[in-house]
């Protein structure tokens, strides 16, 4: 039994092992942080043109909503609104963290 439970570390060990010590690309697919950085702050824009795409379809229903007296409308809106305003904020810390990532890169 002492003998499984060695050859079962051992072989997670060296699974472990080559996956870290394998190089894999960033998580963005680039192959240098120069790309990642690229990749990130192109994801970081469209989510934020998303996001205020999203705030002002939220505006508006919520304009519509109350102009009509519909609360179920108008509370979307809101809904809509929020939802905007985070991805909007999502966009900003990827722009921020691919310029980090370019400011870093050697």
């Amino acid at each position: 039994m002492k003998t499984f439970l060695w050859l079962a570390g051992g072989l997670g060990f060296g699974l472990a092992a080559y996956l870290i010590l394998t190089a894999p690309e960033y998580s963005t697919g680039s192959d240098t942080v120069e790309g990642a950085a690229r990749d990130t702050a192109r994801w970081g824009s469209k989510q934020r043109v998303k996001g205020a795409g999203t705030d002002l379809a939220g505006k508006v229903k919520e304009g519509i909503g109350n102009f009509t007296g519909d609360d179920q409308l108008a509370g979307e809106g809101q809904g809509d609104q929020v939802a905007g305003k985070l991805k909007d904020a999502a966009g900003k810390v990827a722009q921020a963290a691919g310029q980090t990532l370019h400011d870093l890169d050697i």
